[in-house]
């Protein structure tokens, strides 16, 4: 039985059949009888699918496993169920014809249904996301699978094809809403009686984005513009801004002020009572080599979401999770996204009259030599794991296969191919070309992150000129000497810190000790521990003031 995509089709509850009606989809005519890919059947009943609220519509998926060939007239074996339905994104809504939607499963009732999709968590939330405008069709897949591999929470993704109200709408992407969950943002849950002590601490999603909805009561604004002078505003994402209550609000105001207010004076790289005390360093490390990976032009600025946990479960912010990188790897055209270099961190330099900026605390935090030190030695790490070129290079050509058959009818719906659409910096001829266009840009710009992020300052003149801040041998096994020159003695101290912040001990110099001005560490910390293998931030402070900072390794 072949059927065509302007047929239609009706699912009900544990009732499976097909009805034909004929309805014509302009323009096309070619038949649709199976996919390698999950196929989502969405029936409204005649309801039309607004922005808000959602609309009640009827679902099933098909899906018969992996390489598994998923037939029309296959009974729905994943879900058919309730949701509600409605249109999600900002630009993308207003630009695209082919519409990304976010919707709920739910019970026969309306109310809320966790259920599992394509084998992914129960949950209720989820978002079927339309690339358009990102013609590879997986930027944004590519991403969030980058993300998870380097042990950070990412939407879960399947591709699919999607049928609504009989009409064939092409290649999807069904993934995962950013929620509070244990299978998602694993934070505690905020109840509106939690107020005081520990419990008002935690859990808190907010987020830098665009407006939606009631904008005067949906966040706050920072107390400090960008370096652009921009003004930054932060959402509430959980709880909600309809259902957090005047003290959660307060709470996280200020702590977000006290954070920025730390960033913004001259101690902000302070091991103790400096940003770290306040952020989980090595997240925000994380959300900047994903970023800059691909660099993404809304990078930092827009979909940009934090997350803060209970202080009795840690209580620092958190980056993450990452979102929203179809404009990414080269798909933009505009404030230097297409080009492979340069740093998407830059943004407010490279198009400061943009009205969405980033943070004045990214570039802050890029002059702190510890950050940079962490940020290289992740790196380093990352490129000969997640980020090689040649595992990365596999992952687009396995998604590239698994779309092969898809993306045709995808193009046939949608014939973009060749054409520009708003914001392409390139515009290739066919569907190969847009993902040889994406490995050879990827490709080209990990090459040049590799000479910027080995630019990585692992000494600091000291603005009295008192200068010279070394160590030997670096690497060291057993004993490193921790050398420097300063031009009037006095008390001296080398404070010993690992790569998460915490403070491992402190060496002293009282100044009387000459003419060698130096001290040795040997590896253990206060206790007289054996500290393990890695890397060591040493600073070294003479009367409390802050001179220079050096990065050792210890090899075993």
């Amino acid at each position: 039985m072949k059927i065509r995509f302007f047929q239609s089709f009706r699912c009900f509850p544990f009732l499976l059949f097909l009805l034909q009606l004929g309805a014509s989809l302009s323009g096309f005519s070619q038949t649709f009888e199976s996919s390698n890919l999950p196929i989502l059947i969405i029936d409204t009943e005649g309801r039309i699918i607004k922005d808000d609220p959602k609309v009640m519509a009827n679902l099933s998926i098909i899906d018969n496993g992996n390489n598994q060939v998923n037939r029309l007239t296959d009974p729905p074996n994943d879900f058919v169920g309730k949701i509600g339905i409605e249109y999600r994104g900002a630009s993308s809504q207003e630009l695209y014809p082919k519409k990304s939607y976010g919707f709920e499963t739910r019970a026969e009732d309306g109310q809320n249904l966790d259920v599992s999709l394509l084998g992914m968590p129960k949950d209720n939330d989820w978002v079927l996301y339309a690339p358009y405008g990102d013609k590879s069709l997986m930027r944004d897949v590519l991403t969030y699978h980058i993300g998870r591999q380097m042990g950070r929470y990412a939407s879960r993704t399947r591709f699919c094809e999607l049928v609504l109200d009989g009409q064939y709408q092409g290649v999807y992407v069904l993934m995962e809403k950013i929620k509070r969950g244990k299978d998602r943002v694993d934070i505690s849950k905020l109840g509106p009686e939690e107020l005081t002590g520990d419990d008002i601490t935690g859990g808190y999603i907010i987020k830098i984005d665009k407006s939606a909805g009631n904008d005067g009561e949906s966040g706050w604004q920072s107390q400090y513009p960008s370096s652009s002078n921009k003004n930054i505003t932060f959402r509430y994402e959980y709880p909600k801004s309809d259902e957090i209550v005047i003290e959660q609000k307060g709470y996280i105001i200020d702590f977000m002020k006290a954070f920025e207010g730390v960033m913004k004076g001259n101690n902000f790289s302070d091991p103790v009572n400096g940003y770290a005390k306040y952020i989980d360093v090595p997240s925000f490390v994380d959300y900047m080599i994903v970023t800059e990976v691909c660099k993404n032009v809304d990078g930092y600025r827009l979909s940009f979401f934090m997350h803060k946990d209970k202080d009795s479960k840690g209580g620092k912010l958190h980056a993450g999770p990452i979102w929203d990188y179809n404009l990414a790897y080269g798909n933009a055209n505009y404030c230097e996204g297409g080009s492979i270099i340069g740093l998407a961190s830059d943004f407010n330099r490279i198009c400061p009259e943009d009205g969405f900026a980033l943070p004045f605390w990214w570039e802050k935090l890029r002059t702190d030599p510890v950050f940079l030190a962490l940020l290289t030695e992740r790196w380093q790490t990352l490129r000969q794991s997640v980020l090689k070129t040649d595992a990365l290079m596999t992952q687009i050509d396995t998604y590239s296969q698994q779309l092969a058959e898809a993306q045709a009818r995808n193009f046939t719906r949608w014939p973009i191919l060749g054409t520009y659409v708003w914001p392409n910096f390139y515009i290739g001829q066919s569907y190969a070309d847009e993902v040889d266009f994406l490995k050879t840009w990827l490709t080209n710009r990990l090459d040049w992150l590799d000479g910027e992020f080995s630019k990585t300052v692992t000494s600091v003149e000291a603005p009295t000129s008192e200068l010279g801040f070394q160590a030997a041998p670096n690497p060291f096994n057993g004993e490193v000497r921790l050398s420097y020159k300063l031009n009037q003695r006095g008390n001296v101290e080398v404070r010993i810190h690992n790569i998460q912040g915490r403070l491992v001990t402190t060496l002293t110099d009282n100044g009387k000790t000459a003419p060698k001005q130096q001290l040795i560490w040997n590896g253990r910390d206060t206790s007289g521990k054996e500290v393990p293998a890695g890397m060591y931030i040493c600073t070294l402070e003479k009367e409390g003031k802050v001179l220079a900072k050096y990065k050792v390794q210890k090899v075993r």
